[in-house]
């Protein structure tokens, strides 16, 4: 009996945060069908041959290749199996959803090896419940899975130090290396980990090691770093870090620094404090510190940071949220302290609520294509502004069609880029003056304009030989129909009964 009881509790410190967390991932995953245009990336790159796919990736996005191939594999389990029944969007993020729920389990895992099983729940709840952690629950990019191998990597690491086996440093190290293949940025948890190793004042021969499967993770890595230089012009986009997302971790890290000041007594030779502050600070102020010689910044690049946070809070949290009568608490002083740590949870509720609407992306491809459907007609003309928004078709194409793109010279999948290829300026502007009517899918308001050849023909054009005839905001872009003199005042738009617009 006694050991079924244990069996139990061990069963639950696994099954409550991966439930939890499976049952918020699952929770509004659709987003109103709404697809943000790095999701519209994946799903035009996991729709291609691995014949096509090969030869894109030696152009551009090689840094994502690995996921993009095992998602182009799950498209093919899911268009099967599931017949596309439950929509692309579900079928972009389950991955995600799954990743985060092995996630979970393994902060769970790891809180409980660390300081034990009220801990381990604890931290897989709070992992759970982190709203950036939600976020990239339901997001169809490669963030989630990272997290979920860094997390079993550091398993398999306290896993070591505490009885070094040959298969585990293995793991280890394998675990690692897919992360990384999956996302350079993922090597910044070797650091943190060097680092929990060096606090814990491990044997030599467990820090030989962790260095020989440090080395191993990072020649292994070379070839692929070494070629993503040549594409390094796809984040030239990033200025300095966004300051929500800095505050973010400003957030986190001060309340995970407050927990690790609450006594805890570890249970392994890599203690709490070795490996969860580390993992907390080291992988995102080695990115900014790197932005500083080239922007680089993005939280989800280091999104495995927020697992450091969660096995310090829940660390603290079993401690302070331990049975009445243990160590002279009294029931009323922990009711006290229970209902202030419920307090957290519904607090956040607008912002996970936020986060589930097309709203909480940059924008929603989705509602561009529709908008863009509404006002075309047959034969119009059709510009994306800048070209690198022609990512925007790519999860509706059957709502562009009837629309010449006058810019195109290429397909995405002909040239094996992301965007296409566009012809010269003079043969864009040629182009635009022999039709009468143009949609234009450009950016919103505020955005800096590109200044090549093809863009500046595209606006000069519009300017001096066209006026507009309608203008739809939608999230992220604005939908604007140019006419010709006389040409503004034709039929009606199409509409599509019972499909929702854009706000």
């Amino acid at each position: 009996m006694a050991a079924r009881g244990a069996w139990a509790a061990r069963s639950a410190v696994v099954l409550l945060p991966s439930g939890l967390m499976l049952l918020l991932g699952a929770w509004g995953i659709r987003r109103q069908d709404a697809i943000w245009r790095d999701e519209a990336v994946t799903y035009d790159m996991a729709h291609r041959s691995l014949a096509d796919l090969w030869p894109t990736l030696q152009h551009v996005d090689v840094v994502h290749g690995l996921y993009y191939a095992l998602m182009h594999l799950w498209f093919r389990v899911y268009d099967i199996a599931l017949g596309g029944a439950f929509g692309e969007a579900v079928g972009l993020r389950l991955p995600s959803v799954a990743a985060m729920t092995a996630a979970a389990a393994g902060v769970a895992l790891l809180g409980e090896r660390l300081v034990g099983r009220r801990a381990g729940l604890l931290a897989g709840c709070t992992f759970a419940l982190i709203p950036v952690v939600q976020q990239y629950a339901q997001e169809g990019r490669s963030y989630a899975t990272v997290c979920a191998l860094v997390v079993w990597a550091s398993y398999l690491l306290v896993a070591a130090a505490a009885r070094p086996r040959r298969t585990l440093w293995l793991g280890y190290t394998a675990l690692m290396l897919v992360a990384c293949l999956l996302h350079e940025f993922a090597s910044l948890a070797l650091p943190a980990h060097g680092a929990a190793v060096i606090l814990a004042r491990l044997p030599r021969r467990t820090r030989r090691a962790w260095l020989l499967s440090s080395a191993t993770v990072l020649a292994g890595l070379a070839p692929l770093a070494v070629f993503s230089t040549r594409q390094s012009a796809q984040i030239s986009w990033l200025m300095w870090p966004d300051p929500v997302q800095l505050l973010t971790f400003a957030v986190l890290a001060v309340l995970g620094l407050a927990c690790a000041r609450v006594r805890v007594r570890s249970r392994g030779p890599i203690g709490l404090r070795a490996l969860g502050i580390p993992l907390l600070l080291l992988p995102t102020l080695l990115l900014l510190l790197l932005s500083h010689v080239e922007p680089a910044y993005v939280d989800r690049y280091v999104l495995y940071y927020v697992v450091g946070f969660a096995l310090l809070a829940g660390a603290a949290l079993a401690r302070l949220l331990r049975p009445a009568g243990e160590l002279g608490q009294t029931r009323g002083r922990r009711l006290r302290r229970m209902t202030a740590v419920a307090v957290v949870p519904a607090a956040l509720l607008p912002v996970n609520v936020h986060l589930r609407s097309p709203d909480s992306r940059v924008d929603d491809v989705t509602a561009i294509a529709h908008a863009v459907h509404e006002v075309a007609e047959p034969g119009d003309g059709l510009l994306f502004m800048p070209s690198r928004r022609r990512i925007w078709r790519a999860t509706l194409p059957d709502d562009f069609r009837g629309l010449r793109d006058l810019a195109q010279a290429e397909s995405p999948l002909a040239s094996h880029t992301l965007y296409g290829t566009e012809r010269s300026g003079e043969a864009i502007h040629d182009r635009m003056l022999a039709v009468r009517r143009i949609v234009v899918a450009g950016d919103p308001d505020g955005q800096p304009a590109d200044d090549n050849d093809q863009e500046i023909a595209k606006r000069s054009t519009l300017h001096t030989a066209f006026q507009v005839c309608r203008t739809l905001q939608v999230r992220g872009a604005r939908i604007t129909v140019y006419g010709r003199a006389g040409a503004c005042g034709g039929p009606g738009p199409r509409r599509r009964p019972g499909r929702q617009r854009g706000p």
